[in-house]
């Protein structure tokens, strides 16, 4: 069964997700995703709320900018996460925007390396393993969780290019990729991850997460256009789906055949009614989705 989510966009204010992460919970939406984006809203306070507002609901962060924490921090806040709401806290990590990354005297000389000896020790940790390394970037000594996750948890890498994706499939449990990615382009990813999991020798599930811009309603048409045009990709073909439950149903179904396990819906950063679009996603695309398996 192809999973299905929709984004709480940090445009919007954060007085406004508790009234987003609970329509999304009412109407039975599988996932509700956060971003920190620099420098608008938190990832873990913003999932913390979303989890303690709602029942039912997964939360995912994507992605939490590893230049910016001490990878302990991180493991603390995870583990914390994962022991009050069990199964429901889903969390990416990734390199983050550099320019965002420099204006906060963070920028890594090798996003790469720091990558992948964040994901290393915090998978490590979060196992409840106790971790003694010395690295480029990543130092610890002889440090241990006094509340580990009571079982297994994800981690999920945020990744774009190719040793990125490599990267993802050797170290991490899942990827996340942008609404930039197109059905090949999942394909592609999938074959990189694949490169990366074979020489790490892991034969685990790897989970590919997949954002998909969305639009429907009144002026649909050209707030998907503007925003695409504004990132960049304007003429790159199969981005992105406009129109009814049926068009995004589908754009969602050709996602999926091409190796998405959960895409998650993101609207347009002007997207008028926020909660009617969680609404849209769970009661109207979820439906015509189906398994995909």
């Amino acid at each position: 069964m192809t999973g299905l989510g929709a984004v709480f966009r940090p445009q919007l204010a954060p007085e406004r997700l508790r009234a987003v992460a609970r329509a999304a919970d009412d109407v039975g939406l599988d996932e509700l995703w956060l971003w920190e984006d620099c420098f608008r809203e938190g990832g873990i306070s913003t999932a913390a709320a979303a989890l303690a507002w709602t029942e039912r609901v997964r939360v995912g962060v994507g992605l939490l900018p590893v230049p910016l924490r001490n990878v302990a921090v991180t493991a603390m806040e995870a583990a914390t996460l994962h022991r009050m709401f069990p199964g429901r806290a889903v969390l990416g990590v990734g390199h983050g925007v550099q320019d965002w990354m420099g204006q906060v005297g963070a920028r890594a000389e090798s996003p790469l390396a720091l990558l992948r000896e964040h994901l290393v020790a915090l998978r490590a940790l979060l196992g409840g393993e106790r971790v003694t390394t010395t690295g480029r970037y990543v130092r610890l000594d002889d440090v241990a969780l006094d509340w580990p996750p009571e079982r297994a948890v994800e981690v999920l890498a945020d990744a774009t290019g190719p040793r990125s994706l490599r990267l993802a499939g050797e170290a991490a449990d899942g990827t996340v990729l942008t609404a930039s990615t197109a059905p090949d382009g999942v394909r592609r990813a999938r074959r990189l991850i694949d490169e990366g999991r074979a020489a790490a020798g892991r034969t685990d599930a790897h989970k590919v997460v997949v954002y998909l811009l969305a639009a429907t309603g009144p002026g649909a048409g050209e707030r998907l256009r503007n925003e695409l045009v504004a990132e960049g990709v304007g003429d790159v073909p199969d981005l992105g789906a406009v129109g009814d439950a049926e068009a995004v149903a589908d754009a969602v179904r050709r996602l999926a055949e091409a190796g998405a396990d959960t895409v998650i819906l993101q609207p347009t950063g002007d997207e008028p009614d926020p909660e009617g679009f969680v609404r849209f996603a769970a009661e109207q695309v979820r439906p015509l989705v189906g398994d995909q398996s």
